[in-house]
């Protein structure tokens, strides 16, 4: 039994957080993006791992929100309640996760990778970009204007010149959303609530994981706050 009270209001919460993050994602890529009552949208072509629509409600008319946004090959749309169907509209599910939210961590000891610390520069941007994406790949996904903007934290515990674990903070009015975790699991997750209960004391914590990565956010506080969906469609 959950200890936060009514978990639709937290998973309410959690997709208004996300689709902010999203939101600050897509711009610094320059999308041209909208909030709407029922949904975020992006009526140009998201980065890649960003959707094309975050519905911030369980029940909204589908081709009104299709019409929104660029429905060719590859575009996405995180179904924030796992309560939508698009398998007639040419969608399949990419994914299926769960929101996930925390209290608020007191502090807690920092991981086995060392304190962690809040990236600042672009060599730094650089540097934490190739250890999430594991040193494959190009970097450029996370742009620096990010590294302005005072309710964006990205962090993580350095080894030498590259990060051993980090994740992505945002704060919105209400809650800090937590992405982007990456690093040995144990260690990733004690760590990135060391890093939220320094930065943000008291404020509750949300996100989404699945598989493993929901079992170690589950294990370290986590509570389950309800399922969402990610739909995508192929060319």
């Amino acid at each position: 039994m959950g200890t936060l009270g009514d978990m639709e209001t937290w998973r309410a919460k959690a997709a208004r957080e996300n689709a902010e993050w999203c939101d600050l994602m897509a711009r610094s890529h320059g999308c041209a993006t909208c909030f709407d009552a029922d949904a975020w949208t992006s009526a140009t072509p998201t980065p890649p791992g960003y959707p094309d629509a975050v519905t911030l409600l369980p029940s909204l008319d589908v081709e009104t929100l299709l019409a929104r946004i660029d429905t060719s090959a590859g575009c996405s749309i995180k179904d924030s309640f796992a309560s939508l169907d698009l398998r007639a509209d040419g969608f399949r599910v990419l994914f299926e996760a769960e929101w996930i939210v925390h209290a608020g961590p007191s502090a807690t000891p920092a991981s086995a990778d060392g304190p962690w610390e809040q990236v600042h520069d672009d060599a730094g941007l650089v540097a934490w970009e190739r250890a999430w994406q594991g040193g494959d790949g190009p970097t450029g996904l996370f742009r620096s204007e990010l590294l302005d903007d005072e309710m964006i934290l990205i962090a993580g515990a350095r080894r030498g010149g590259s990060f051993g674990a980090g994740a992505i903070f945002h704060r919105s009015a209400a809650v800090v959303g937590v992405s982007n975790v990456f690093g040995e699991a144990a260690s990733a997750w004690s760590g990135c609530l060391a890093f939220a209960a320094s930065s943000f004391p008291g404020m509750p914590l949300v996100g989404y994981e699945r598989g493993d990565d929901l079992a170690q956010a589950l294990h370290h506080g986590f509570e389950p706050a309800g399922p969402l969906r990610v739909w995508v469609r192929d060319g």
